[in-house]
C-alpha cells in the first residue's frame, strides 16, 4: 500500500471550481500585485488571527526578512533564536548582518526551552545601559521563537523574558496558523503575541497556496505601514524610497487561492489532530511508546480547540534511519526535520558553535521522523503505518 507523506488532490478537488472562479477573477481583471484580492484576503485573516493588522507578503522567508529589514536590525545586533528548525529563521537574520544566538530545545515539544534561555542570559549577557549584551559584545534586540510542527512555545515564558530584558518578539509562526496558546489566563493564537508574527503559505502547510506566499501580523499600526512600505522596495510615493526594502509583494492569484481556503483551515487542522489522535492511540495500543517518542500535547487541558494543529506527526526513535529505510520500502512517505540542528550547518561555521552546545537539537536531528499526516488520511492508511513501525520493532 502506498502511503504519501502529504495529498493535496482532495482538498483541490472539492474547492477547484471555487479556486477557478476566483483565479479567471483575477486574470479577467489583469490587476496582479496589490489589488483587491490582496485586501480582502488580508482582512479575513487578520480577523481569523485576531491581529489588528495583516500584511501579505512573498513568503515565510520574506516575512522574516521584511520584519527584520523594517525594524533595522542588522551589524552589531544579536537575535536569540531556536537552534532546531527550518534554516529561514537564523538566515533571514544572519542575512541582515546579525548574528543569530542560538538555544537548545525542549525535548517533548521541540520548541526552544525557555530554562535553556534564561541560562544563557544569566550566564552570558549582561545591562548596559538598559541594554542586553552577550558575551561577543552584540547587543541582543530582539527574540524569535519558533512555533514547530504545529505546537506553540510557552508564550508565557517567552513574553516575560522579552519584557525583562526589553527584546522585541517575534514569532515564526511559519508552521502554526490557527494554533492557539493559553496566554496568561486568556487564549490567543499564534502570530499574535509578540509584537509581529511570521507566516508561510508554502503549499505543504496547514493554509497552503499555490506557490510561495507568506504573511505578517501585528498590532501596532505604523509598523504595519511600514512593512507595506518594505515589501515595495521601500518606496511610499512613486519611486521615492523611504528607505531600503525588498521586492515582497503577494500576488493577487495567491491571495485569490488563500482567500478561498481561509475558511477550511479549522476544519482541516481539526481533522489533521483527529487523525493524530489515531497514531497516538493505536500506538499506544501497541505497546510502542516504549519504542518510539510520541509527540505531546502539553495545552490540550486548557479547553482551547486548536492547541495543536499538527502541521506535522513527529515521532522520534534511535534507529530513526533504519525505520526509515523499512518504511520507505513498504511505500510509506516520511520526512526527516530537521537532518542538522542549525549551529552544525556548514554556513554557520563562522558562529563558532562545537558538537554537544545544543544536545537536545542534536539528538532530535538524529531521531526525529514525521510520518503521513493530512486532512484527507484514511484511517486504513494510519494503520498500515503503525502495522509496518509494530513490524520493525518486533
Amino acid at each position: 500500500m502506498r502511503v504519501p507523506l502529504l495529498d493535496l488532490s482532495e482538498q483541490y478537488r472539492k474547492l477547484s471550481g471555487e479556486i477557478r472562479a476566483a483565479t479567471d477573477e483575477v486574470l479577467a481583471s489583469q490587476r496582479f500585485i496589490l489589488g483587491p484580492k490582496l485586501a480582502q484576503f488580508e482582512e479575513a485573516t487578520a480577523e481569523y488571527c485576531g491581529s489588528p493588522h495583516a500584511i501579505g507578503v512573498s513568503s515565510g522567508t520574506d516575512a522574516l526578512l521584511a520584519v527584520f529589514m523594517a525594524l533595522e536590525i542588522g551589524l552589531g545586533d544579536a537575535v536569540i533564536t531556536s537552534a532546531y528548525s527550518f534554516f529561514a529563521t537564523s538566515g533571514c537574520i544572519a542575512r541582515v548582518g546579525a548574528t543569530p544566538v542560538f538555544i537548545d530545545i525542549d525535548p517533548d515539544t521541540y520548541n526552544i526551552s525557555a530554562p535553556a534561555l534564561r541560562r544563557y542570559i544569566e550566564k552570558y549577557c549582561r545591562r548596559v545601559e538598559g541594554k542586553l549584551v552577550n558575551e561577543n559584545r552584540q547587543t541582543i534586540v530582539a527574540l524569535v521563537p519558533v512555533h514547530l510542527f504545529g505546537l506553540c512555545c510557552d508564550m508565557n515564558e517567552m513574553l516575560a523574558v522579552a519584557r525583562e530584558h526589553n527584546l522585541i518578539l517575534i514569532e515564526d509562526a511559519a508552521q502554526a496558523i490557527g494554533a492557539e496558546f493559553p496566554l496568561e489566563n486568556a487564549s490567543a493564537k499564534a502570530g499574535t503575541i509578540g509584537d509581529a508574527g511570521c507566516f508561510s503559505f508554502y503549499p505543504s502547510k496547514n493554509l497552503g497556496a499555490a506557490g510561495d506566499a507568506g504573511l505578517v501580523t501585528c498590532r501596532n499600526a505604523q509598523f504595519a505601514e511600514r512593512l507595506r512600505i518594505c515589501r515595495q522596495h521601500g518606496m511610499e510615493a512613486r519611486y521615492q524610497h523611504q528607505f531600503i526594502g525588498g521586492n515582497f509583494r503577494l500576488d493577487e492569484l495567491q491571495a485569490a487561492i488563500l482567500k478561498i481556503k481561509l475558511p477550511h483551515l479549522d476544519s482541516w487542522s481539526g481533522a489533521r489532530r483527529e487523525a493524530a489522535r489515531f497514531y497516538t492511540t493505536e500506538f499506544q495500543g501497541r505497546g510502542l511508546q516504549q519504542k518510539i517518542k510520541l509527540p505531546v500535547e502539553p495545552y490540550a487541558a486548557s479547553s482551547l480547540v486548536n492547541h495543536h494543529i499538527y502541521h506535522q506527526y513527529v515521532i522520534r526513535s534511535p534507529n530513526r534511519d533504519e525505520l526509515r529505510q523499512r518504511l520507505t520500502d513498504r511505500e510509506i512517505e516520511t520526512a526527516i526535520y530537521y537532518p542538522l540542528a542549525l549551529h552544525e550547518q556548514p554556513c554557520f561555521e563562522y558562529l563558532g558553535y562545537k558538537a554537544g552546545d545544543f544536545p537536545e537539537a542534536e539528538r532530535a536531528a538524529r531521531e526525529s521522523l514525521a510520518l503521513p499526516i493530512y486532512p484527507e488520511i484514511s484511517r486504513e492508511a494510519q494503520r498500515y503505518v503503525v502495522n509496518c513501525i509494530a513490524e520493525f520493532f518486533s
